[in-house]
């Protein structure tokens, strides 16, 4: 029931945020216009790559943090906590330095910028070199929390944050604001979110002294997080070599026809990722407890639950997505959009099936194993991407995403299974595979039906309520074990009779 919780809060703090961020999106999309749309795309992809400098210290911190924590070492913990705090800072300080230096090249030597809005991206981008050494500090503190199995506080803390910003996003865009002012918004509030963080950690870890960690622990906690930095250099430079790739090859208006539909997919999926991320601080307590048979349950039972519930909003997502696309912006979108949001839809589905077995490979100290994966996934990625771009634009870009998962996914379970984690790949293609797929073929083929009366949102939200109601009740027959089905049904029981 822990594990539950947890991951119940961790949901918490980014279901929210990707709510308000999916209704404000039109509104943002329609008063920034198209170009400085993509130009916000562009600003965010240039954070995102120069947070390669991040050598993934917040992984082997969220290691060693839980797994000294379960076995009452605070004097370990608080070597960790600060030696993680010291690394991020001086990252920060890195990042910030070179971002401001690189963002007059980047911007009028790099991208396809239009003249007229050069200066505006120069600003927006040295506004968010400002940010990015607060953002470091933030994230780092943000995951000390879960590290804790504290879930409770930093998902409540990320969804007040997350929820604050698009609002007041909207709320500067009507008072005729524009690019350079949502940005330098997102600086302060990280500013103000990194300041709560620190008063509740106070309190969290009362007996939190500032200790400078021993030869032997920095080693540990170095070598564990240098394999982590390898997955984390391939997850970053995959994310954004799609939208750097369109932004200097085609321009950032077709950027915004391709990271509009994208990031909606992104956004609704990541929240089912939230729900599996607290395996790795629990893999790795309950292994320094020697609970292995346990964990092996754990493992099998939130396989089968997360792969339903990825397929069912996948499916959705994949075959509604122009309905989707054209009631929630416009027809021209969901033209131009449609396509990719389905195929990166699927992608994403066949992506979150190496969620959980990385987690559990982590937190059982394999990252070797992960990060030399990870790499090989971007490197096809990016190939199978710029190949796209070439032959079929945004379109072709998605298809490559959806190629390179297929390849690779297939290939990571194939291969940790057995191996480092301790459950046979035919145990789980049965145990967590089989039946969930049984349920969710039949209710994408009746979507795929009614995908026609689909129209404007009272049609949409029919056809999508009545798809949901089927997963819902196919999930409770065919997925939901029978020990969980009594149990909620037990608890469903004493809230209707209070």
């Amino acid at each position: 029931m822990a594990l539950a919780r947890n991951a119940a809060f961790n949901l918490l703090g980014a279901a929210a945020p990707a709510l308000l961020s999916v209704i404000t999106l039109p509104y943002i999309v329609g008063k920034l216009g198209v170009v400085d749309f993509g130009l916000l795309t562009l600003v965010t992809a240039i954070t995102g790559y120069f947070a390669l400098i991040d050598i993934s210290v917040t992984a082997g911190s969220t290691k060693f943090v839980a797994q000294y924590n379960a076995t009452g070492d605070q004097s370990s913990v608080n070597a960790t906590a600060s030696f993680g705090l010291v690394v991020y800072a001086c990252i920060g300080m890195v990042g910030m330095l070179g971002m401001w230096l690189f963002a007059r090249p980047l911007v009028l030597h790099v991208f396809s910028v239009p003249p007229e809005s050069s200066a505006t991206a120069v600003l927006a981008v040295q506004i968010a070199a400002l940010g990015f050494l607060v953002g470091q500090v933030q994230a780092y503190l943000q995951s000390l929390p879960g590290a804790l199995m504290r879930y409770d506080i930093s998902g409540r803390l990320e969804a007040s944050f997350g929820t604050l910003v698009p609002l007041l996003t909207v709320a500067l865009l009507a008072l005729g604001h524009g690019l350079v002012e949502v940005v330098a918004l997102r600086v302060v509030m990280s500013v103000v979110q990194t300041a709560v963080l620190c008063v509740l950690l106070r309190g969290l870890l009362p007996g939190w002294r500032f200790a400078w960690p021993g030869a032997a622990l920095r080693r540990q906690l170095l070598g564990f997080s240098a394999y982590a930095f390898l997955s984390r250099v391939a997850a970053l430079t995959y994310a954004h070599a799609d939208r750097l790739l369109i932004g200097a090859r085609i321009g950032v208006e077709a950027l915004s026809y391709y990271a509009v539909p994208s990031t909606l997919a992104n956004r609704v999926m990541s929240l089912v990722f939230r729900l599996s991320g607290v395996m790795f601080p629990h893999a790795s307590a309950m292994a320094a407890e020697g609970r292995d048979d346990d964990l092996r349950r754990h493992y099998l039972l939130a396989s089968r639950y997360l792969f339903y519930l990825n397929g069912a909003i996948s499916l959705m997502l994949a075959t509604l997505a122009e309905p989707i696309l054209a009631t929630w912006l416009n027809p021209e979108f969901a033209q131009k959009g449609a396509t990719v949001m389905t195929l990166i839809a699927l992608t994403l589905w066949l992506d979150s099936l190496t969620n959980l077995p990385s987690l559990m490979t982590d937190g059982l100290g394999h990252p070797r194993v992960t990060g030399l994966f990870a790499v090989g996934r971007a490197a096809l990625g990016m190939a199978f991407i710029a190949i796209g771009i070439a032959q079929a634009g945004i379109v072709g870009a998605a298809a490559g995403h959806l190629l390179a998962s297929l390849v690779m996914s297939a290939l990571f379970l194939w291969w940790v299974h057995g191996r480092t984690v301790p459950v046979a790949l035919g145990a789980l293609v049965k145990q967590a595979y089989a039946m969930p797929l049984v349920a969710l073929l039949p209710v994408a083929s009746l979507m795929l039906w009614a995908n026609g009366w689909a129209t404007g949102w009272p049609g949409l939200l029919t056809v999508a309520a009545c798809a949901a109601v089927l997963f819902a009740l196919l999930g409770w027959w065919l997925v939901v074990s029978a020990p969980h089905r009594l149990a909620l049904g037990r608890r469903l029981a004493r809230v209707a009779a209070a």
